[in-house]
């Protein structure tokens, strides 16, 4: 049986739809658009400092490198990688970690929650969920996040 080519382009093209990455249901973020988040993420300059997936001027080195960033389990060396605190993370780096050589840089709720939904659409296939992460809290430094 030999099928069109036309066909086979169709057949081609679903096959490939389903391999793009995209955020496991516990990393996406309401109201987040992961391609305002890549334009945001150049706009702001993160790549002089990162090296970032999709951002091909993205390469400093800096800050750690954002590859893969779905498939971490802490951000900031001490929180979950969740939606809730990465969100928090990208609105004020010092507010969760004081001693961060990341700067405010001024970036609004519906800006982090775009760039956080681009983030974590990098090494999104396989990604999994952070222990518990739903029940945790943010704690200020030096109290119990448990009451």
């Amino acid at each position: 049986m030999r099928l069109s080519p036309t066909i086979l382009a169709a057949a081609l093209a679903v096959a490939l739809a389903g391999c793009e990455d995209s955020p496991a249901r516990h990393l996406r973020i309401e109201n987040g658009d992961p391609d305002r988040g890549r334009a945001l993420i150049r706009s702001y300059g993160c790549g002089a400092c990162h090296t970032i997936e999709g951002i091909r001027e993205a390469r400093g080195v800096v800050g750690p490198p954002l590859t893969a960033f779905a498939k971490r389990t802490i951000l900031a060396g001490e929180y979950p990688n969740t939606p809730v605190f990465l969100v928090q993370w990208l609105i004020s780096p010092p507010a969760l970690a004081p001693r961060t050589a990341m700067p405010d840089m001024g970036i609004s709720d519906a800006e982090a929650r775009d760039m956080a939904s681009y983030l974590f659409t990098l090494g999104a296939a396989g990604a999994d969920v952070y222990p518990n992460a739903p029940s945790l809290r943010l704690a200020p430094r030096g109290e119990s996040a448990a009451r």
